[in-house]
């Protein structure tokens, strides 16, 4: 299991490049509970620091793709650095001026959202030209789901350790300057800088008018929505069953099964077409959401949330190989950045649509919420099936080049099959 790890993490600027990335987004990561601490902190109210974040979640959601179109056309280091330090000058006004000037506060987290690189989507585009194969490539993408979960799990404990340390002003300011100096350290790296896309065809649509593409958007619009519906859901199960404590460790054991799942996942290499292996995947991820619907005891539902994020690391490396697969010639990091964009607003649909379901039906009708759209991700891609058989182009480009060279192995000859310009 850790040998697979181990090759790709020695390969040159591998380890680099993903540190990076992950630190890189930690702004992101953490932008929520941190706007929320800082203007409650500085007197703020409740419903306004939910805006403020949620006004940042939006813009987000609208800049990742439309950055990632950039990147496609420019190169990485001229538009993934200048979005960082944009961002994180955008925060700094934030923490400088506060809450009280409202308009201000929503402009500076809106340009905050708005200019967050996509370091997430780059680092997908660049694992093909830093790797020996594609066998490599999709355990880096396991790699890649798995780190996801650290991040995610760090991240809001680095911004409490910041508050306590120091304040939320502190943390809000630390947290923006840890990820400019993460996405640098990736941008300077020699792949960063030499990668440039495949050249592509000019059309409006960009990475959408791939319809295999839009099939696997549509699926993880649900899966998100699950996702995003079990953080309510599990605050109402918690409000009854020993509070805050039992909350977080729900969405602590909701992350380590998908560590685990993940890890288990890019330990072998998998045959058969991905997508079809995604569709049980995204079943399975359904199935063992449904469990969560007994709500015993908080013992019992740690073990059942562990269970519930089981298969979410896998499907989404899974999801990552087919939009490889899917993506238009030149549009790779594009394609990768809408996928984090749906699964995004996905979430944000969850969280809302949860609130009333809790209120009106209880606990119980909350955990069907997950069931529901992780069935609904299900038919899906099941209705979809032949768009995204028919859509794959493994003769198509993968990523990017480096200088229009290709990979090459040890001894300097090409790897036969797979290079730079060839897809998984």
């Amino acid at each position: 299991m850790a040998s697979g790890y181990g090759e790709i993490l020695r390969a040159r600027y591998a380890t680099r490049l993903l540190v990076g990335t992950l630190v890189g987004r930690l702004p992101n990561a953490t932008a929520p509970i941190a706007i929320v601490l800082f203007v409650r902190a500085e007197g703020g109210s409740y419903s306004l620091a939910g805006a403020l974040a949620a006004v940042y979640g939006v813009a987000n959601a609208l800049g990742q793709p439309l950055l990632g179109r950039l990147v496609d056309l420019y190169g990485q280091p001229r538009v993934q650095l200048p979005g960082a330090v944009v961002s994180a000058l955008a925060m700094a006004a934030l923490a400088c001026t506060g809450p009280d000037s409202i308009a201000l506060a929503y402009g500076a987290v809106a340009v905050a959202g708005l200019s967050t690189p996509p370091l997430e989507g780059g680092l997908r585009a660049l694992w093909p030209d830093v790797l020996r194969g594609e066998k490599q490539v999709h355990t880096a993408y396991a790699m890649d789901a798995v780190a996801q979960e650290v991040m995610f799990t760090v991240g809001p404990l680095l911004v409490t350790g910041c508050v306590a340390l120091w304040s939320e002003r502190a943390a809000l300011l630390v947290v923006n300057v840890v990820g400019v100096l993460g996405a640098l350290s990736v941008v300077v790296s020699k792949p960063s800088r030499r990668w440039r896309s495949q050249a592509r065809e000019a059309h409006w649509l960009g990475a959408l008018r791939s319809p295999g593409l839009l099939a696997l958007l549509g699926a993880y619009l649900f899966v998100g929505m699950a996702l995003g519906s079990i953080n309510v859901a599990g605050v109402s199960y918690a409000d009854g069953h020993g509070g805050d404590a039992v909350y977080g460790w729900l969405i602590a054991a909701l992350g380590l099964g998908g560590l685990v799942g993940g890890v288990l996942y890019g330990a072998r290499q998998w045959g058969g077409v991905p997508e079809k292996r995604l569709t049980v995947l995204v079943a399975l991820l359904a199935l063992c959401y449904l469990p969560l619907m007994l709500t015993p005891g908080a013992v019992a539902m740690t073990a059942l949330a562990a269970l519930a994020g089981l298969f979410l690391a896998p499907s989404l490396a899974c999801a990552f190989i087919v939009v490889d697969r899917h993506a238009p010639r030149g549009t790779v990091t594009e394609a990768f950045s809408w996928l984090v964009t749906t699964f995004m607003v996905g979430s944000s649909l969850g969280t809302a649509g949860a609130g009333p379901v809790v209120e009106r039906g209880g606990t119980v009708w909350g955990f069907a919420v997950p069931g529901l759209a992780g069935a609904a991700a299900l038919v899906v891609l099941l209705a979809t099936g032949r768009v995204l058989a028919a859509g794959a182009d493994p003769g198509a480009d993968m990523g990017g080049t480096v200088d229009g060279s290709s990979e090459t192995d040890r001894n300097g000859a090409a790897e036969p099959g797979f290079s730079a310009g060839h897809r998984a």
